[in-house]
């Protein structure tokens, strides 16, 4: 099969909200030959799904649904005429940055200065948590159940139980229950749930919705389609304690059991991930460590509102934009290194010549503490909290002014 080939300055991977907010920045930053490259039918991603409010509050200051919060970039990326394509699959980025998809009309190889990542994440799924069981129908991640309802106007469930107290499944316990359904309860294996403390008050606690913690799936019943599961509670080391089991009868088992952010072509390209977040290692510029590839938005680690999404990438878009007119950035040779209470940060290196902000999450609630970033023993930012948790991103502005030009930095929480 014959491969066209083509050049173009900026190539992004993904249309969801990072990369379409990327590319706006880089048009607005000068950068006119940029592709939007897209798998689905439509650009905007996920955010097509999340028919809730609550999106935008930050980066437009009202509150938007997802796919208002979509259509705004989607109408700017028109009316600007920067080019995308769509139903276009990438099978590959090398690390000389030539980006290989496939689409209806066949192979196409684009050769970039600049390769942006933005494929977003994936749920984990049934697999990925090994419940012993049988294989009914019935069990869906949270996501799944959405694109159901809000894409299709398809009912999945009667009788729900959902295992995760993520946010998408918060969201979608409130959401079938809206529709007649009824969801006897959500059960999350950590001691503290996992989700934003405003779905668990709208999206549980105003619909009576039961939140069991230290609790798990232990096993699922039904041959054709599911007949029930089984609960146990857990201990400290999150295993099950023989005697605690509870069954509960029902048609749907709904997964909001995490999300893990879609790097395989990262992985292609020669990018090292970060073992905590899976994303990439990147510094300050959003540069991962092949040249000229760059990383945002919940490829690069999982986001709690799409309004940090954006504007992590229109960030990144600045720095991808001087790297296409000049051909190089800066070098970060200062390491950030965390305590053991900080799960990770972004960036995760630095060059100390400029201000700059460190996206992080703390591993466990927290309350009364204090985030504090120094270098050599010297304190260059701090953050008072009155309260640090897992399911909440903690920003942090570190300015250049107390930076020296040797020693890692060290970011830590003071309880």
């Amino acid at each position: 099969m014959e491969i066209r080939k083509e050049n173009v300055d900026v190539v992004i991977v993904g249309g969801g909200p990072a990369g379409l907010a990327a590319a706006v920045r880089l048009y607005e930053k000068g950068v006119r030959d940029i592709l939007i490259i897209e798998r689905e039918r439509h650009l905007g991603g996920i955010l097509r799904q999340c028919i809730h409010d609550g999106f935008g509050l930050t980066r437009f200051r009202t509150t938007l649904s997802g796919p208002e919060y979509a259509r705004r970039f989607i109408d700017q990326v028109r009316e600007l005429g920067i080019p995308y394509v769509t139903d276009t699959t990438v099978l590959e980025v090398s690390s000389g940055k030539v980006v290989t998809a496939v689409s209806s009309g066949g192979l196409v190889q684009w050769q970039a200065k600049a390769v942006i990542l933005t494929m977003g994440c994936r749920e984990r799924t049934r697999g990925a948590l090994g419940i012993p069981g049988e294989r009914p129908t019935g069990v869906f991640t949270a996501g799944v159940a959405q694109a159901y309802m809000n894409l299709y106007n398809r009912m999945p469930a009667k009788e729900v139980v959902i295992l995760g107290s993520g946010d998408i499944g918060m969201i979608m316990a409130r959401r079938l229950t809206l529709e007649g359904a009824h969801v006897k309860a959500v059960f999350e294996i950590q001691p503290y749930p996992s989700g934003l403390p405003r779905n668990i008050e709208q999206c549980l606690n105003d619909y009576g919705i039961p939140l069991f913690l230290s609790h798990t799936v232990t096993e699922i019943h039904g041959n054709a389609r599911l007949s029930g599961v089984t609960v146990s509670e857990v201990d400290e080391r999150m295993k099950p304690i023989p005697g605690t089991e509870k069954e509960y009868a029902c048609d749907t088992l709904i997964l909001s059991v995490g999300l893990i952010p879609e790097n395989e072509l990262s992985l292609d390209a020669g990018v090292t991930l970060d073992q905590r977040t899976k994303g990439a290692l990147v510094d300050e510029y959003f540069q991962t460590d092949v040249e000229g590839i760059f990383a945002a938005g919940n490829v690069l680690h999982v986001h709690d509102l799409v309004d940090f999404v954006s504007m992590e990438a229109e960030d990144l878009a600045e720095s991808a934009a001087e790297y296409v007119r000049t051909g190089r950035l800066p070098e970060c040779p200062l390491a950030v290194r965390l305590d053991g209470n900080i799960n990770h940060t972004v960036p995760q290196r630095v060059s100390g010549t400029r201000a700059f902000k460190l996206s992080m999450r703390v591993n466990r609630p927290m309350k009364d503490c204090r985030v504090v970033v120094r270098q050599n023993g010297v304190e260059l930012a701090s953050k008072k909290m009155k309260k640090a948790i897992p399911a909440e991103m903690i920003q942090l502005a570190v300015k250049t002014d107390r930076i020296a030009q040797n020693g890692d930095l060290e970011v830590s929480v003071e309880c």
